[in-house]
């Protein structure tokens, strides 16, 4: 009997067609879909005269575009309220489920599917957004799709899609103190590189992968794109079931004890082969950070800026343009530099866990005279969550100003935007030039890297500044 991937078992139960030296036709199971990338789709739609296939199938929310202050007024951006209205009219006239603002399950996409209990194992998720796959943290095949793409599923519940190569990533050991999750991906990346799993969907295992929570494997696999992997996911296991137990969307009663043990069989059978594969030792990763414009550019908080040596042409070209927008230079420390900003949220780290994490280590601090300091959840129920354990008090104390759910200064399409010129240290996952705002820089890092630039302000290593 043939051995093959988690990939290769979700990916072939949902082949509907094959398309002979071409794509599949490809099932989904679950489509996500926000204010930015829905209108055209559905505007197409209409002009074709064609409707939505399973529009049970379809969840919305807005997030990239939306307000993260005074959410319940109505929208100053004219873009932003076009936008958001029109989600509204559509979902409205195809039946689609809306957690629009102000609703108690409003929030990010990618932080909503999860805790609603709607992203499950064994799933073919889509969304118009590259994080997608953050949802493959469940053992579903996640993936960011495009505008013609989302009228594609819209139309007909299914894409075109060619199957990607398997790399299988494993992380063994146990993590040292103050290392999370975001250390881990952003290690693996520097070491990989921002193209190294270009055309692969990545499994990442190993017992460090096994030890982290559902909000932690949901930041490894959001960033699996900025490898250039089509996407990531994780094998389910008791941590998946207990997390998705008991929420609103999942299975009750007989056919949750069904569906788990369904849910069981869906891993990578022993000896089944991947195209390619890597092996990190966990003692070997430290608190991360980037210094440059692709999130590929990371180094160990206490390290320094790789030199120019053994680079040639355009690469070494490139790489001195990058730095010279980051307003550093190549061989010099990255600790103790001074930071103006420091962002947490988005979909890789706007969840409860992460809040809790910020929270626990300003508890008692005040942020430096130099710092700005945001923090947005990523939705209402993280939230409320936030006020109900006191979170919000401490991080307010500490000088944090709490916004509401929303994609905020990840990519700044709202009012949230790093000014020029200044530095960021943020919990999002991409640090392009102009990605925070115009002219903006930033650095990425772990939550808890994050606390300890906004008690400090200036880049430094968390394991040296929270001491207990």
């Amino acid at each position: 009997m043939e051995k093959t991937t988690l990939f290769d078992k979700i990916w072939d139960a949902h082949v509907v067609k094959s398309v002979p030296a071409g794509p599949d036709v490809f099932f989904i199971d679950k489509h996500f879909i926000h204010e930015v990338t829905s209108p055209v789709a559905f505007l197409n739609l209409e002009t074709r005269g064609i409707g939505v296939k399973y529009p049970e199938r379809t969840i919305a929310t807005p997030d990239h575009n939306v307000p993260t202050i005074n959410q319940e007024q109505t929208i100053k951006d004219q873009l932003s309220r076009m936008q958001v209205q029109k989600l509204r009219d559509n979902c409205s006239k195809y039946g689609i489920e809306l957690h629009d603002l102000g609703s108690a399950h409003h929030g990010i996409v990618h932080v909503i599917g999860p805790e609603l209990g709607i992203t499950q194992p064994g799933m073919t998720i889509v969304c118009g957004d590259s994080h997608t796959s953050t949802h493959g943290a469940f053992g579903a095949i996640a993936f960011g799709i495009g505008t013609s793409e989302v009228e594609m599923v819209l139309a007909t519940q299914c894409i075109m899609q060619s199957k990607a190569k398997k790399m299988k990533i494993t992380v063994d050991g146990i993590l040292g103190k103050g290392v999370t999750s975001k250390d881990i991906i952003l290690y693996i990346i520097a070491e990989i590189t921002a193209s190294g799993a270009t055309g692969y969907f990545v499994e990442y295992a190993g017992s460090a992968i096994q030890s982290l929570s559902m909000e932690a494997r949901m930041t490894i696999c959001n960033m699996s794109i900025e490898m250039g992997a089509r996407g990531g996911l994780i094998a389910p296991d008791e941590t998946t079931f207990n997390y998705l137990e008991g929420k609103r969307y999942a299975p009750k009663g007989e056919d949750w004890d069904k569906t788990v043990a369904h849910w069981k069989t869906l891993k990578t059978d022993e000896g089944a082969v991947f195209d390619k594969e890597y092996h990190f030792d966990a003692a070997d990763i430290e608190p991360m950070i980037t210094y440059g414009t692709n999130p590929g550019m990371g180094i160990k908080v206490k390290g320094t800026i790789p030199t120019t040596e053994g680079m040639e042409g355009s690469n070494k070209a490139s790489y001195l343009k990058s730095l010279a927008y980051m307003g550093f230079e190549a061989g010099e420390a990255i600790k103790g530099k001074l930071v103006d900003f420091v962002f947490v949220g988005s979909c890789t780290n706007g969840r409860i866990e992460d809040i809790r994490s910020v929270a626990q280590f300003v508890k008692g601090h005040k942020k430096a005279d130099n710092i700005t300091a945001w923090i947005v959840p990523g939705s209402r129920e993280v939230e409320k969550m936030a006020h109900e354990e006191g979170l919000v008090k401490i991080l307010e104390e500490a000088g944090f100003e709490l916004r509401q759910p929303g994609c905020s200064a990840c990519l700044a399409m709202n009012d949230d935007k790093i000014p020029a010129g200044k530095y960021a240290v943020s919990t999002s996952n991409r640090n392009f030039e102009g990605r925070q705002g115009p002219g903006a820089r930033t650095m990425l890092a772990s939550p808890l890297t994050v606390a300890a630039v906004a008690v400090t302000g200036r880049i430094c290593d968390p394991r040296e500044v929270f001491q207990n």
